[in-house]
């Protein structure tokens, strides 16, 4: 059996990262910009967190974790406003969720399969993709919130 470690240590550093850079931005923003859309094909900072926390429940909590929280994807991209402080706890709930997921499972689950769209692939493929699809939704938030404070927006890079 192949040793994890390595991936194991990348998946939690870029995790934390995400999440650290997510809650920058929403820190320095209001309950409207983070509800704000730049026109009505586009999605707001809040439909982004609810999209990450719908796939988060799905790809971690059904897939690896096993367990049955419904997902309604489309929902996620409805426009509705969430407050500031819930897009905190859905961010401070569904990144710890993942971290302790992959500090904590055993090597064979790694390479344990799952369902995505129906095809089968590895738990270690569906945890790099998440990486993946959360790094483009960030850099959307990320985009988001210069938009809304122009010059007074402060770097999330560290």
């Amino acid at each position: 059996m192949l040793s994890y470690d390595l991936n194991r240590e990348w998946l939690i550093s870029k995790f934390e990262e995400i999440q650290y850079r997510i809650l920058k931005a929403i820190e320095q923003l209001d309950d409207d910009q983070l509800n704000w859309r730049p026109d009505d094909l586009s999605h707001s900072i809040s439909n982004l967190i609810k999209h990450i926390e719908g796939n988060t429940n799905e790809k971690i909590k059904n897939g690896i974790l096993g367990g049955t929280v419904a997902r309604n994807r489309d929902d996620e991209f409805k426009h509705t406003y969430i407050s500031k402080t819930e897009l905190i706890k859905m961010v401070t709930t569904s990144f710890p969720l993942v971290i302790d997921t992959v500090r904590t499972m055993p090597e064979q689950t790694f390479e344990q399969r799952q369902l995505v769209r129906n095809k089968e692939v590895t738990n270690l493929d569906v945890l790099l993709q998440c990486t993946a699809h959360f790094s483009e939704h960030t850099g959307q938030i990320l985009y988001i919130a210069k938009m809304c404070l122009k010059n007074q927006y402060i770097s999330t890079s560290f």
